[in-house]
Parts: structure tokens; sequence; C-alpha cells
């Protein structure tokens, strides 16, 4: 079974994209056919899309092909990656990072965020025009954020 076939990730896969239409008003990818097509769209969309849960020090839950791709990791190893893990070391980078994350957290999402990250094999990367919102279950409980970004470039 594929990544995006799962029942889970089709799940998520529509939190996603219901929580990020809802808060930036504008579809992440075309609504169209089933909730496991969306997924498959999703999953080979051609920008980056990650999310990470409610953890004290969060840990991916999805990622998609592109996002893959860009760090270097297989889908097992992305799901036992704290996404603090993914920022270069400096102790001020993360301090940057998490301010943001506690922003996102307040106003629900932002749209301007970039920031240096690394990949798997340790090379630098900088993202632009990161998109990072919160995902709301459909009972109003907070399950985490995501990010989707098209532009970065190597260091």
């Amino acid at each position: 079974m594929e990544i995006w076939e799962d029942l889970a990730i089709i799940a998520w896969t529509e939190l996603l994209l219901d929580n990020y239409e809802r808060l930036i008003g504008r579809s992440l990818l075309p609504r169209i056919g089933t909730g496991k097509e969306q997924s498959k769209m999703l999953f080979y969309a051609p920008f980056v899309l990650v999310s990470h849960g409610t953890q004290t020090n969060p840990i991916f839950n999805y990622g998609n092909r592109c996002a893959l791709d860009l760090w270097g990791l297989t889908w097992p190893e992305l799901l036992a990656t704290p996404s603090r893990a993914t920022v270069e070391g400096e102790e001020i980078k993360i301090e940057e990072r998490q301010k943001m994350l506690d922003l996102v957290k307040k106003q629900g999402y932002i749209n301007d965020y970039h920031g240096v990250r690394i990949t798997k094999n340790g090379q630098l990367f900088r993202i632009e025009k990161a998109i990072v919102w919160n995902i709301i279950d459909r009972d109003g409980i907070y399950c985490g954020q995501a990010a989707t970004f098209a532009d970065w470039i190597f260091l």
C-alpha cells in the first residue's frame, strides 16, 4: 500500500487541506475527487508540505514526497524525527523557530516565514515564503501545525 492510501493519512490530508482553506482563505490544491485522490495529489504535489503533532518536542507526522526528497528522509525516518531537528543547530535559530510556532498557535497561521533548515546529510537550505498553520480537528481540538513552501535554495 502507498503512504497516501492509508486511511489515517487520507483523514489527516483532509484536515490539512480543510484547515489551510479555512485559515488562508484559498485551497492549497484543487478539492476535486475522493479523499483518496486528494491524498495522492497532496503527496505528489510540487511543493513541500510537512506537519507535526502536539508533543513537547513535536515529531513529524506527515511529509509529502517533495519534503521527503528535500530532507533526504524515508517515511519511517520522518515519523521518528522531531521537527526541530531539521533546524540548523544554533540555539538562537531554534529559539526563533519556537517563537514563530508560538505565534502561529496564537493567531492561527503566518504566511511569510523564512529560515534555514538542514537535511539528513547536513546540507543547509533556506526556505522562503513558507505558510505555517494550526491543525484543528472537527471537535475543535488542536492537533499540531503544518507548513508548506515551494521556494528554497541550498546554501
